[in-house]
């Protein structure tokens, strides 16, 4: 497509005010209290984008691309309708997917057809027949936009899997890994700078293989404990990607928000892993403690205290102070709503309740924040791990709801666990300990039995977490 002359000036602005849309959008998504507004900046944003891309474009046939554009929007309005909230991780991996494989199949398509995007000139040299030369530094976004937009497909793709139970959350251990993943990606930069001097099909052909290859290796090396921090980094991953594709097509919203996409998700991932005590490169190149933990899956038998919902009404209605734990076991029951009203009679009792929110609880960032929002939490009663670990010594029931990984003393003290060292809620200082779980045959999403079942001032709550919580209401006299 050929970009007209006509206009520059309104289309720089608008242009300039989507970008400037989508920067208010980043800003309203840090708060929950904002979100909402932070999504109708982000929609108008994008029609402005959208809408100027499409006035400033000769299209060879406008309405195919209206009817593809209402196809894809009736597609993602139905599944986002149907999805349920325990399956957006899965959801936003599938989306990071698309992104990807959007950048590739746009840059295959500018190589494939140079001129129409105006990125070559016809050389004529002697004796020879004539070609279309891309220019260098296009070559160079082209092979970087297909190679990242390569790796967040394959990547997302086995994301996902591990997500949706497909394959399995423990870390799959391929031999040399290190070595696979650091000469793959050696070769991706060195036929990257080739391709800059020589245009030949092989070349882009095998950046693109190999990119889809290396996005495969990176991600089937982590495990479950870490996924969180892969949904992040190929959010950012799919930004640079569109961010690249904007240089070859000449489109500056699309490097805009690409950008900004790129920047926030790399933040975020870097954030996330602080959080952890763990080091970004440690989780990109193949998943925390993954050589430790081999055993880890196993779930020890031994003694515990089992509790009902009766004991679990009286202990938290005799408190000062009960801080709930969710997790993803509360999602998958989608207790939250119940949750809500059992607080609610709690501080009709004089019950202080505080909700603490571990920074990778569930599978995705800020997954516990959305069903809470959802459940219309008070946005002032729901604090994070830096913020409440210290009243937990000052608390009487702690009341995890399906939150394994996040709670597990053994971060703390047991080096051969694949989760040492990552911070997690101190629950277990607390008077006591209601622990809600559906069975004591199962370990968390990292595959790590936790040391906390078996305390002494642990009680087990073992049932569907909305059907004990329902339970716990009706014990409470409602």
């Amino acid at each position: 497509m050929h970009q007209l002359t006509a206009s520059p000036a309104w289309v720089s602005l608008a242009y300039l005010l989507s970008g400037v849309l989508f920067i208010l959008a980043l800003r309203g998504l840090s708060s929950p209290a904002s979100s909402r507004r932070g999504n109708r900046y982000g929609m108008a944003g994008m029609a402005i984008a959208v809408g100027t891309t499409l006035a400033t474009h000769e299209v060879a046939s406008l309405p195919e691309i209206l009817v593809a554009i209402a196809i894809g929007a009736a597609i993602g309005l139905v599944a986002a309708r149907r999805i349920a909230m325990t399956a957006m991780p899965q959801l936003v991996a599938a989306f990071h997917s698309l992104v990807g494989l959007a950048a590739v199949l746009a840059a295959a398509a500018a190589f494939l057809n140079p001129e129409a995007f105006g990125i070559a000139l016809r050389v004529t040299p002697i004796a020879t027949p004539s070609f279309l030369s891309i220019f260098p530094v296009s070559r160079l976004e082209l092979a970087l936009g297909a190679a990242i937009g390569a790796i967040t497909f394959s990547g997302s793709v086995i994301a996902f899997l591990k997500l949706n139970g497909n394959m399995g959350g423990a870390p799959i251990l391929l031999p040399g890994r290190h070595w696979l993943n650091f000469g793959t990606l050696a070769a991706i930069v060195g036929l990257t700078a080739f391709f800059t001097r020589d245009q030949s099909d092989w070349v882009f052909w095998t950046i693109v293989g190999l990119s889809f290859l290396v996005g495969l290796l990176l991600i089937i090396p982590i495990g479950g404990a870490d996924m969180p921090v892969v949904v992040s980094m190929l959010n950012s991953y799919s930004g640079w990607a569109a961010a690249a594709m904007g240089f070859t097509l000449g489109n500056s919203a699309m490097i805009i928000t690409g950008a900004l996409v790129g920047a926030s998700g790399a933040i975020l991932s870097y954030i996330m892993c602080r959080a952890m005590n763990r080091s970004f490169v440690s989780v990109i190149a193949g998943g925390f403690g993954a050589e430790t933990a081999t055993s880890a899956g196993a779930v020890a038998d031994r003694p515990y205290k089992r509790g009902s919902a009766e004991d679990a009404a009286f202990l938290m209605r005799q408190a000062d102070q009960v801080i709930v734990v969710p997790g993803y076991g509360m999602a998958v029951a989608q207790a939250q709503h119940a949750l809500r009203e059992m607080t609610d009679l709690l501080k009709e009792e004089g019950v202080r309740v505080k909700y603490a929110i571990h920074p990778v609880a569930g599978r995705m960032p800020g997954h516990m924040n959305v069903l809470l929002a959802e459940a219309n939490v008070p946005y002032d009663e729901v604090f994070e791990l830096e913020d409440v670990n210290s009243e937990f010594g000052r608390t009487d029931v702690a009341f995890v709801i399906g939150a394994n990984d996040v709670t597990n003393p053994a971060a703390k003290t047991d080096k051969a666990s694949p989760i040492y060292g990552m911070p997690v809620l101190d629950v277990e200082r607390a008077k006591t300990v209601l622990f809600i779980k559906r069975s004591m045959g199962g370990a968390g999403y990292a595959g790590v039995d936790n040391e906390l079942f078996y305390r002494d001032n642990t009680m087990m709550l073992l049932a569907d977490a909305k059907k004990m919580v329902e339970e716990i209401v009706k014990a409470m006299g409602r």
